[in-house]
This record gives structure tokens, sequence and C-alpha cells, in this order.
């Protein structure tokens, strides 16, 4: 089953995106994840992360959001996990 994991930044999260993001980009290479990327504020700015990744269920997309370095850290301000069908552009 795959989730979209639907991340907004704290808005004073100042460079602890940066900071963190190899240990975000290494934490994602054991998943099953069918696209992702951060979202950008209307400036271009990363603001936040959107992810869809293959999990057997709600626990473990939950266990996997949990365990990524940047929500470790406290990047984020939301995190929001909903199951997913895809149809479209696979």
């Amino acid at each position: 089953m795959y989730f979209v994991i639907h991340a907004i930044d704290r808005s004073d999260a100042g460079t602890l995106r940066g900071r963190t993001r190899p240990a975000h980009l290494d934490y994602l290479g054991g998943f099953d994840i069918l696209f992702g990327g951060p979202m950008l504020d209307d400036d271009g700015a990363m603001c936040g992360s959107l992810i869809v990744v293959q999990a057997e269920d709600r626990t473990a997309a939950e266990a996997f959001a949990d365990g990524d370095p940047y929500a470790l850290a406290g990047l984020f301000e939301t995190v929001t996990i909903t199951a997913i069908k895809p149809l479209l552009g696979i």
C-alpha cells in the first residue's frame, strides 16, 4: 500500500533543513519510495516535504515518517499521512 507523507516545515526552522538533509537522503535510501521531493514556497525556498512511500500498513508508514531525520530533528510543524491508490503517472 502507498502512503503520502505531507510535511510542512516550522517557520522558525532556519538552517535545520540544510544541516539535516544528508542524513534525510541517506535514510530514504532504505525504503521503497515511489516519488518525493521538497515542497517550495512562492520564492522557490524549500518549505516542506512530500513523499509517497510503499509500506505494509499505516503503522509502518507512521514509523517511517517518525524515523526520518527531519522529523527527529524537529523540522516539521505538521505531518499528514494519507493512504493513496496510484492510478495515473506511474
